[in-house]
């Protein structure tokens, strides 16, 4: 696999595929961007003629998982994404970028940083999550600090737990990644003038208040797909809705 490398100079693992237009694909927490490989999402928009690039986000995947803590300022995905644009010589408009759940906050926070794709997607994300730097992670950080420590994972915590040491992750690195969250204010939303889809499924409750963030951006639209957050990032229609959203451009 390919690397850049950080601001800092960590170390970032991507993959591509395709040729043609280049879209950049940010995956969830505890994922990588083989995710988007995984159900056929990355295939299929390679087969309409796009460059499909697929970074691993810091903590992530092949991409470096430092455990010094300081290795994890906040807003630093959002840094590693503008790094990777940069190593990539993404000119302004002459991309599409796209997220889901985590890879989709710091689609959001590279909008507001700089970043000018031509088409943006933003996919099981809610307004709620982006207005603090967020405490809905308080889940994942019981159970990654339980892994980190060698301790017993609450019984209510198992499922999470298996899917941590099922996906390879690295639980210290990734404990670290919550702390780069960075809120993004109503007002900054409000400058993001890229055009925007807004998915999300419609069992995912969790994230219910995406049609709220759709409504707080400029020029966005907004739909729903079938699934929870974890069935509807796979399924057919959020690949067939941001494939029809992309063409447009």
């Amino acid at each position: 696999m390919p690397e850049h490398h950080g601001r800092d100079g960590l170390a970032l693992s991507y993959q591509e595929l395709g040729a043609g237009r280049p879209l950049v694909l940010l995956h969830g927490f505890l994922g990588s961007g083989r995710q988007w490989l995984d159900h056929g999402a990355a295939a299929a928009f390679a087969d309409r003629g796009r460059r499909v690039i697929l970074p691993d986000l810091r903590g992530h995947g092949r991409s470096a998982r430092p455990h010094d803590p300081a290795a994890y300022p906040p807003d630093a995905l959002a840094d590693d994404g503008l790094a990777l644009v940069d190593h990539l010589g993404l000119s302004d408009g002459g991309y599409d970028l796209g997220g889901y759940s985590l890879g989709a906050r710091v689609v959001l926070r590279m909008l507001v940083r700089g970043a000018r794709p031509a088409r943006a997607i933003v996919a099981g994300q809610g307004l709620d999550a982006l207005r603090s730097a967020t405490t809905r992670g308080s889940g994942y950080r019981r159970v990654l600090t339980a892994l980190a420590d060698g301790e017993a994972v609450d019984p209510a915590d198992e499922q999470l737990a298996h899917w941590v040491t099922e996906t390879g992750g690295d639980p210290q690195a990734l404990r670290n990644v919550l702390d780069t969250h960075v809120a993004t204010p109503a007002e900054a939303l409000h400058g993001i003038t890229t055009p925007t889809l807004v998915a999300v499924g419609d069992q995912d409750t969790a994230h219910a208040s995406a049609e709220d963030l759709a409504a707080a951006l400029p020029d966005a639209r907004f739909t729903r797909v079938p699934g929870n957050h974890f069935t509807a990032f796979t399924s057919r229609e959020l690949t067939s809705a941001m494939a029809a959203f992309l063409d447009e451009s």
